[in-house]
């Protein structure tokens, strides 16, 4: 016993020495980072530079919120996520910057979906009025890239290097045959004949109808990119599309032999050019900025003026509860919207949607607080790369919305799925479950047994109810018969350009023409562009989430580029409720 007790208080000692320890480390690091981050000079720009546009990194809507620790903590992650709201003010302030003489755009590693590189494009385009120019450079350049890339004075390419240019895929992924062999039956309940959120887990291949709207959006974003560059590069648009069919670009000379490029170069020649225009010596090093430390937004406090236009941001699946930066909380942007709307400084609402959908309740919540806040004050909404299903939902209710011609919204319908995970626990893992209830439903949800018949039409009737309730708020907001829209609803995904023919948006424009929609509406010529909810800054982040960081790191390191499907079948087997959410997570090629 006396053993036992002393090896007791060695190892209480041990640990509060341990404690003690890690206290004193973690104070003397926080201390540290605070004294280098205040040591950090802002960057100052010199006369006769270049701004290099650098987009080497995912693009989010906007950078985490900035505090004392932001730069060290940048240094310590080794990378950092660029906001589009930052890159979109860099690209104009550069454009009357008498110190900026022109851009180096550097895209190779583009990472953002379409509608947010159209945004970015048509900043570049209105940059160029200026007179100054944009050269673009890269090894490799993606058609994304390169649909970016196109507004160039020069668009230079490595010898060795690739430009892509081959038209449009849409790649979707199916695990009826995985879900087979594992013995799960996804149970589905759904609404919408184009609502195919549910195929990957019931059919082994796209449905004629799926394919039909895939084949209809995707062609009408490919006819639109096509058509830009074809502007852009003076190349007739019917020749694009044969060079892209026939695959004629399959090396860099013959990026240049079909006009797609302006010259091969390697880098040090590049910045030679680049010397030349800023009337830099060739011995010299050129003065350039990056766009991740431009920040050409000083304010003077003093002229700041009361009226307010408020920008709301809804970024990421629709859930209930708080959300965060990349997910939309009803609790969250419901208290935000309810904010905005008391405030007697601001004087009209801008909802940023980008949204795939998610939970029908958690979208009603947020719909509610916009149709109030429509009764008080201008409520305009500018759609991002998607705003579909439960996107569009918190969306239809508003004044006026704007989408980019590539942004993928529509998705009206409604869809339930329950795997009935029996047979996997029985056969292959040898688990079985036994029950006492006291209702014949009671267990109703679980993935333990089969849902009766009586409970699938129970649940259906549940979805048809959620669906005509959908549309009918569509129908309001957009002031259309209901019969109408369920015409051009059942789950059919629609990209802006259709949007705006068959009426669910009212025009094509980004987030800078909303806010000046909303500033018309509200008759207000000066006024400031507030941002909600407040977001977390990076320290808060790094601590806030940091479990669930931890997984996804690790997750996203053994898996690779499979993390993807690993993501999908997790979200489809951990969602709760009735869904009113995007067919499918797909990315276009």
């Amino acid at each position: 016993m006396k053993n036992f007790f002393k090896y007791v208080f060695a190892s209480m000692l041990g640990f509060l020495l341990s404690f003690l320890v890690i206290g004193i480390l973690l104070v003397a690091l926080v201390a540290g980072i605070i004294n280098s981050a205040e040591k950090d000079e802002t960057v100052s720009v010199s006369a006769n530079s270049v701004l290099h546009l650098d987009l080497d990194e995912p693009i989010t809507e906007r950078e985490p919120r900035k505090s004392t620790l932001d730069r060290y903590l940048d240094k310590f992650e080794g990378s950092r996520r660029l906001g589009l709201k930052e890159i979109l003010q860099g690209i104009r302030g550069a454009k009357t910057d008498d110190k900026i003489k022109g851009i180096y755009l550097d895209a190779e590693q583009l990472q953002a979906g379409l509608a947010t590189v159209e945004e970015i494009r048509e900043a570049l385009i209105d940059f160029k009025k200026s007179g100054k120019f944009i050269i673009a450079y890269s090894e490799v350049y993606t058609q994304k890239a390169y649909y970016l890339a196109s507004v160039a004075d020069k668009i230079y390419l490595n010898p060795e290097g690739l430009l892509e240019f081959k038209g449009f895929s849409s790649n979707i992924t199916f695990f009826k045959g995985a879900l087979a062999k594992l013995e799960i039956e996804p149970q589905v309940i759904k609404v919408g004949t184009y609502k195919s959120a549910v195929e990957p887990f019931v059919l082994d291949k796209m449905s004629e109808p799926n394919k039909e709207q895939v084949t209809s959006f995707l062609g009408s974003m490919y006819q639109h990119f096509l058509e830009r560059i074809s502007a852009s590069r003076k190349i007739p648009q019917d020749s694009l599309f044969a060079i892209a069919n026939q695959l004629k670009v399959q090396d860099a000379a013959s990026a240049v032999d079909y006009r797609l490029a302006d010259a091969l170069k390697y880098k040090d020649e590049v910045l030679n050019e680049l010397k030349a225009k800023t009337g830099i010596d060739a011995k010299d090093e050129i003065k350039a900025v990056s766009i991740k430390d431009y920040d050409p937004t000083e304010e003077d406090k003093d002229e700041v003026p009361d009226e307010r236009i408020a920008v709301i941001y809804a970024n990421g699946d629709i859930t209930g509860g708080e959300g965060n930066d990349e997910t939309i909380g009803s609790e969250r942007i419901s208290r935000a919207i309810r904010k905005v709307r008391t405030d007697k400084k601001v004087k009209a609402v801008v909802l940023r949607v980008n949204s795939p959908g998610g939970s029908a309740l958690a979208s009603d919540v947020i719909w509610r607080e916009v149709v109030l806040t429509k009764k008080v004050k201008p409520v305009i909404v500018s759609m991002g790369d998607v705003a579909a299903s439960g996107g569009y939902y918190i969306a239809c209710a508003a004044d006026s919305i704007f989408a980019q011609p590539n942004t993928i919204t529509g998705s009206i319908g409604v869809f339930g799925i329950i795997p009935n995970m029996q047979k996997f626990f029985n056969r292959k893992l040898g688990i079985t479950f036994d029950r006492v209830k006291t209702a014949e439903h009671a267990d109703l949800g679980t993935v333990t047994r089969p849902l009766t018949e009586a409970e699938k039409l129970i649940i259906q009737k549940e979805v048809n109810r959620i669906y005509e309730s959908f549309t009918k708020r569509v129908a309001d907001g957009r002031r259309k018969t209901q019969v109408y829209v369920n015409s051009i609803a059942q789950g059919r995904v629609w990209s802006g350009v259709e949007a705006l023919n068959n009426g669910l948006i009212d025009r094509l424009g980004n987030m800078e023409d909303a806010i000046k929609s909303a500033a018309k509406m509200a008759k207000l010529t000066n006024y400031k562009v507030v941002d909600y909810p407040a977001q977390r800054d990076k320290f808060q982040s790094l601590f806030g989430d940091s479990a669930d960081k931890i997984h996804e790191y690790f997750a996203k390191r053994e898996l690779g580029d499979q993390y993807v499907l690993y993501k999908q079948v997790k979200k489809a087997l951990t969602l709760k409720g009735v869904q009113v959410r995007l067919p499918y997570d797909f990315s276009v090629q």
